[in-house]
């Protein structure tokens, strides 16, 4: 193995690590060493220190009536830095309200995680026939307007990486499952600004996607739009794409993107 390789080679304990942490944040109870054991079929030793040592160092709490581990202070600590630090939803939420006033359609903002866009802020419209999703909620973003602008987003190299531990399942009659159709709709998105979906996770909803960018210029996130495919039309898809892509320009410069685009 030439050293290059070996250089992107995944560190076991560390990744060991982080399947603890990811593992536990399903769960809010605890698990019981046994569960764990059982849960990661990694050698009893092994998750012994691993477990030791993230105790000691806080990151995982251990109940002292039922010895179920708990996510620790130290990863609450964590999370409250990157929140300060970014504060995403809370710089979007006035941008998206002004956004539904201007449409009267739920508008949402998301993030990438792997190969799945991740909900981090949401406001309804008025309509009683509305999408339902939620906060913290994910979805593969194949299959969605707001991951696609996000894996849009990605350097080429990145976005390879990461299609290639994904599995493209299919969920209604227009989800993409071929993965050079997927490259082609990509580059597409990045060439108008924008994405559709229109129906490609569930039937009868259709979504308009666009970009937001960091100081760099690189997405960071997206904003859609989503409303039942009885409400949809080519005057109001147009009209979605403009105020998206304002209110999006407004929350990248707001992130401290100079123009909110790409460099």
């Amino acid at each position: 193995m030439s050293e290059a390789s070996s250089a992107f080679e995944p560190v076991k304990s560390a990744d060991r690590v982080l399947a603890l942490i990811e593992l536990l944040t399903t769960r809010p109870d605890g698990m019981s060493f046994m569960e764990l054991l059982e849960s990661t079929g990694w050698p009893r030793s092994s998750l012994h220190g691993l477990l030791r040592t993230m105790s000691d160092r806080g990151h995982l709490d251990v109940d002292s009536g039922s010895g179920h581990f708990r996510i620790g202070v130290r990863l609450w600590e964590a999370g409250q830095a990157f929140a300060r630090g970014l504060d995403l939803a809370a710089v979007a939420l006035p941008h998206l309200e002004r956004a539904r006033a201007l449409i009267n359609e739920t508008v949402q903002l998301a993030v990438l995680d792997g190969f799945e866009n991740v909900y981090v802020a949401k406001v309804e419209s008025n309509h009683h026939l509305r999408l339902q999703s939620e906060v913290g909620g994910r979805l593969p973003a194949y299959a969605t307007g707001l991951g696609k602008v996000l894996l849009a987003g990605l350097p080429p190299l990145e976005f390879e990486r990461r299609l290639a531990s994904a599995e493209l399942m299919r969920f209604t009659e227009s989800t993409i499952v071929d993965a050079d159709v997927l490259r082609v709709r990509l580059a597409d998105i990045r060439a108008k600004g924008y994405a559709l979906d229109e129906g490609e996770y569930t039937l009868g909803v259709f979504c308009v996607a666009v970009p937001v960018r960091g100081p760099g210029g690189d997405t960071v996130a997206a904003v859609s739009s989503s409303v039942p495919t009885v409400r949809a039309s080519a005057g109001s898809q147009g009209r979605m794409v403009e105020v998206l892509t304002g209110i999006a320009e407004r929350i990248s410069v707001d992130l401290g993107s100079p123009i909110g685009s790409p460099p």
